[in-house]
């Protein structure tokens, strides 16, 4: 593998492409670590400090997107979470609104017309995103518990906020077109890329808080033993992330003039976990949701008692429980709306497909629901596994919460994002008659 790295670089354009993908990533980190005009960097880093020694779970999903970006407040500070909700929220729009869905049939025009919504959705987005973040931070509520809090935006003028708000909106049009570049011009899917690079930008930082409140042979031993299990759990994604139905599909020859065409065959690959991390991802939000409502209400009722002893910490059962029932059900929600097997069953027939021993038409799209719902069961029930991990067997780590650096999302996407960039710099060096990846 190595080998092949050394290759890719030794090849002018794909070094020029590699080259370009690093600066870009530099120019990234660079602004997750600029404050926003307006706010007090002495006091962040003091509330910072406290927040890594507790559990700070309510915006830890958006700071892990960030790079820890977030509650830095830096102009970087939502990262590439408008984008991702952006598209999400499109991908979802195109199965209900018809004139979507025309725009995704039409081909490489419509979809342009789509990414282009996109972008302003992302603004918009950032725009709610970035007034929230200012706000809880004026308030103080963004670090509950910190002495200075409350200090951390000591102006707390129209003017100042509208400044961060804008700041911080430009930012995050400042990577998404930073991603488009890293697409275009360089290696891989770009937002894919700064996902990646912002997730593995906290995992020094947690491996050593690791070590650090460890207590055996001055931590060393519970810093191997989670690198040891990081290890196992990047084999079993691998794993599962690889493995795929295969349905095998015949075209039968047809005769255009004094040409044939068709009789070849091929297969319907359907992956064991088709809907990727996003079931995980609409777990832990819509998990936030009560515990953000409970953090903002300043009324001492019975269920925001409820709500702080039941669903605020991650390790307590009715929490584990329903975080595992919600991810099994948007697994099996995202695979019905990405993937259609009335239109995949349709297209079959009109170029004269059928799957052996099935009838095209609807016996065909049956069949291929049947499988599908087959073989999500195995997949959802193993995204909730990996996913209550870091709470069920690292527990007795320091630092092992939710946001642990070889949780359900983090490695998840790690594995996803590499395996697809290794793919095309693979296939790359291919065709270029170089020896790929794998021999």
């Amino acid at each position: 593998m190595l080998t092949a790295f050394a290759r890719a670089f030794k090849t002018p354009d794909l070094r020029k492409k590699l080259l370009f993908t690093l600066a870009i990533i530099v120019l990234y980190r660079l602004g997750a670590h600029i404050p926003v005009p307006g706010v007090s960097y002495e006091n962040v880093q003091t509330c910072v400090d406290a927040a890594q020694k507790g559990n700070n779970g309510l915006f830890g999903l958006v700071n892990m997107f960030s790079g820890g970006a977030l509650l830095q407040i830096t102009i970087f500070a939502l990262g590439i979470m408008p984008y991702i909700t952006a598209s999400i929220i499109l991908q979802l729009l195109t199965v209900v609104i018809p004139r979507l869905e025309a725009l995704k049939k039409e081909g490489q025009s419509g979809q342009t017309k789509i990414t282009q919504y996109t972008r302003y959705l992302t603004v918009a987005l950032a725009v709610l995103q970035g007034t929230g973040l200012v706000a809880t931070a004026r308030s103080g509520a963004l670090f509950s518990g910190c002495p200075v809090a409350s200090e951390i935006v000591p102006n707390q003028s129209i003017f100042t906020t509208i400044t961060m708000v804008i700041t911080m909106t430009a930012g995050t049009a400042a990577v998404m077109w930073l991603g488009e570049l890293i697409t275009d011009r360089g290696i891989g899917n770009g937002m894919s890329i700064l996902m990646f690079i912002s997730i593995a930008a906290g995992f020094p930082g947690a491996l050593w808080a690791i070590k650090q409140s460890g207590t055996l042979a001055q931590g060393w031993i519970e810093f191997f033993t989670v690198i040891l299990i990081g290890f196992v759990m990047v084999g079993l994604v691998v794993f599962v992330e690889q493995a795929q139905r295969r349905i095998p599909v015949q075209y039968a020859k047809r005769m255009i003039g004094r040409r044939s065409y068709g009789g070849t065959s091929t297969y319907i690959p359907l992956k064991v976990n088709q809907a990727g991390v996003i079931p995980v991802i609409f777990a832990s939000s819509l998990l936030y949701i009560p515990a953000l409502v409970a953090q903002f209400s300043n009324s001492n009722a019975g269920w925001k008692t409820w709500i702080e002893a039941h669903f605020v910490k991650g390790d307590h059962p009715y929490y584990i429980a329903t975080y595992f029932l919600l991810i099994v059900f948007f697994a099996f929600f995202y695979v019905a709306i990405s993937f259609n097997p009335e239109e995949v069953a349709d297209n079959m027939k009109k170029y004269g497909g059928f799957i052996p021993g099935i009838r095209a038409g609807r016996p065909t799209a049956e069949y291929l629901s049947y499988v599908l719902n087959r073989i999500t069961w195995p997949g959802s029930l193993y995204l909730g596994l990996i996913a209550l991990v870091p709470t069920l067997a690292l527990a007795g780590f320091g630092g092992a919460n939710q946001n642990f650096p070889f949780g359900g999302t983090s490695i998840l996407i790690i594995v996803g994002v590499g395996l697809e960039t290794v793919k095309q710099i693979e296939s790359q060096l291919q065709q270029r008659n170089y020896e790929g990846f794998l021999r």
